[in-house]
């Protein structure tokens, strides 16, 4: 069996629903179950004897104790994590506790767990932290794009918690020797993400005949990467990555973000188009950057091809198309996260926003 944290959110359910669609290997799942952590999503396994959910918490620590010498975990994939920069600009606090405390205490359990093991299984046993290339910092237009061995460079509450809970990882491997395993992701895309994040966002925003909401002047730059190739990035260097070592899982696709948004836009004028017959386009609105807004993020994954022979299988045209074409035939999903609370927070968030 293998641990998973964090397993109802976006990746993490899409990680699990495609660990059990290639493998007959159990994976016990624990989510908090926070505003973005959605049963929903796991609504496939339902009667699926072989996922095990427990709603808890990473930082109580008494709980995964028991959770681990209970189900003996050959391995843990820790995707637990508040994730949006927007969330921890407004109010950071909930990043700290959940990225820095949560990650301390999930690792001091795992460390007392592992200790115990049997010589061989101790050495087979693999920690995987999944993080963010956010953590890097931002690149100039021109600059080469983020390796392992770039500097931390942080510059919002979000990417500093999770730049902490790097370095937790990489102390307790440094100094207790667990067998950890670090993943810095770019931008993730597809089904099952909360329309809080661009893509999502538009979709929904756009279908509903919202504005779509474009910070500044749209030309901020990011890597994307379609989900199922980041979880299939993650099997393998669980499988294959070396203790210790840190991997970036990039999708080779770096693109402004209103090139994105005219690119949703498009798909959605070919696959449901308007009443009026009118591009959607025309409902894009340019409003007041986010305050520290990182320019350009960029993944260097020559690390995962060269040492673990990893590349992303979907183009961005492949994996936009398909996103797409799920959030359509997906709407009662869709209607059923967008909660009261969830319209609270993009009226916070963009409502107040001078274009």
């Amino acid at each position: 069996m293998i641990l998973v944290t964090g397993g109802a959110g976006f990746i993490g359910a899409n990680f699990v629903l495609d660990w059990l669609a290639q493998s007959d290997e159990p994976l016990l799942n624990l989510d908090k179950l926070t505003y973005a952590g959605n049963r929903e999503n796991l609504a496939s396994l339902a009667n699926d004897r072989r996922h095990v959910f427990v709603h808890g918490d990473i930082a109580d620590s008494d709980l995964t104790g028991r959770l681990l010498a209970r189900y003996t975990p050959r391995a843990i994939i820790n995707f637990a994590a508040e994730s949006h920069v927007d969330r921890s600009i407004h109010g950071p606090e909930d990043f700290i506790q959940t990225n820095v405390v949560g990650t301390f205490h999930l690792l001091e359990s795992t460390r007392g767990y592992w200790s115990k093991l049997p010589a061989g299984t101790r050495e087979r046993f693999r920690f995987l932290h999944v993080s963010t290339d956010e953590v890097y910092g931002s690149l100039t237009s021109d600059a080469p794009a983020f390796s392992e061995t770039h500097r931390y460079e942080p510059n919002s509450p979000y990417s500093a918690s999770k730049a902490a809970s790097d370095h937790l990882v990489r102390a307790y491997h440094h100094t207790y020797h667990l067998p950890v395993l670090t993943t810095n992701c770019s931008n993730n895309y597809g089904p099952y993400h909360f329309p809080e994040k661009l893509i999502p966002l538009m979709i929904v925003n756009a279908l509903a005949g919202r504005p779509l909401p474009v910070y500044g002047d749209g030309q901020q730059i990011r890597d994307w990467l379609y989900v199922q190739d980041h979880c299939s990035a993650i099997r393998r260097v669980m499988d294959a990555g070396r203790p210790g070592e840190t991997y970036n899982i990039g999708g080779c696709n770096e693109k402004p973000n209103l090139e994105i948004v005219h690119t949703v836009c498009t798909l959605l004028d070919e696959l449901r188009p308007r009443a009026d017959g009118r591009p959607y386009r025309e409902q894009i609105t340019y409003v007041a950057d986010r305050p520290g807004h990182d320019r350009r993020y960029a993944i260097d994954a020559g690390k995962i091809e060269r040492e673990l022979g990893w590349r992303p299988a979907e183009t961005f045209a492949t994996g936009i198309r398909k996103t797409v074409e799920w959030y359509l035939a997906n709407q009662d999903w869709v209607s059923n996260v967008q909660s009261g609370a969830y319209r609270d927070w993009v009226e916070k968030n963009y409502g107040g926003r001078p274009s």
